[in-house]
């Protein structure tokens, strides 16, 4: 009987690994303090093995984060008159 199992068991030791590795990255992005949660540290991952620059996502999400942030205090503002 040799055989079927050999794939399946390669694919959950994978996916194992995967889900390891992103455990170990989403603590290393809490202990510096990136705001980032696994969804959205998954998706930096998948674009970052796509090609993108990882400086260039970096200050993308840095600006995204100044727009929110700035859109967030005008709503403040407008409340408060």
């Amino acid at each position: 009987m040799a055989g079927g199992g050999g794939a399946g068991a390669a694919a959950s030791a994978n996916l194992n690994a995967v889900r390891e590795t992103m455990d170990v990255l989403l603590e290393i992005s809490r202990i510096l303090n990136t705001g980032l949660d696994m969804e959205t540290l998954s998706i930096c991952v998948r674009l970052c093995e796509q090609g993108i620059n990882p400086e260039a996502l970096s200050s993308v999400i840095k600006e995204l984060r100044k727009g929110t942030e700035a859109l967030k205090e005008g709503q403040n503002a407008g409340k408060g008159s």
